[in-house]
């Protein structure tokens, strides 16, 4: 039997997706780097054609609920890491209140020499794992693993309450969160 791995083979489907950073350094601590993955997801809602269900930015990782409207969402993905992680490691190298800079850039570069797709950083591991959400009930598991992330981190004691998610939405039945979406 071959292993065919973790891709999106439906394109057109309703996928939950982790991207998470290389070593798993806490990148999004920082408001100025959340902020750069808040706008690239806008414009890949707004230019490529992303339909997002729910969300949640952690310290080192972001999950992710959606499918494609052109039905091409491996290329938004990849379109998506691309971009921030260049503006990503773009912002540390001249944030000058990063005390953390030369250490990131330092993992940034190492994992970028590994690795013979990139040229000099890597910022994202490689693999998105998308899992095809194939039925109501496993949607709405994924979404309450998503919206319950900063509580079982001990970030919030409710999900509701965390910045960088969609629980906010979904909990208060309007649009109050950062991003816009596809309720579900």
């Amino acid at each position: 039997m071959v292993d065919l791995g973790y891709k999106i083979r439906n394109q057109a489907a309703i996928h939950f997706i982790t991207f998470a950073v290389v070593e798993w350094v806490d990148v999004f601590t920082r408001k100025e780097y959340s902020d750069i993955i808040l706008n690239s997801i806008k414009h890949c809602q707004d230019e490529k054609g992303l339909l997002l269900n729910s969300w949640c930015i952690m310290s080192n990782h972001l999950h992710l609920i959606g499918s494609a409207k052109n039905k091409n969402l491996s290329d938004i993905l990849r379109d998506f890491k691309k971009f921030t992680s260049k503006e990503i490691v773009k912002a540390i190298e001249v944030n000058p209140k990063e005390s953390r800079g030369d250490w990131m850039l330092r993992i940034f570069r190492e994992e970028g020499q590994r690795n013979s797709r990139n040229v000099s950083y890597q910022f994202w591991r490689q693999e998105n794992h998308p899992i095809e959400l194939y039925s109501s009930a496993f949607i709405f598991q994924k979404m309450n693993y998503i919206h319950n992330n900063p509580v079982e981190a001990g970030i919030v004691e409710r999900p509701e309450h965390y910045l960088y998610t969609s629980a906010k939405d979904y909990y208060f039945s309007r649009k109050c969160g950062l991003l816009d979406l596809v309720f579900l």
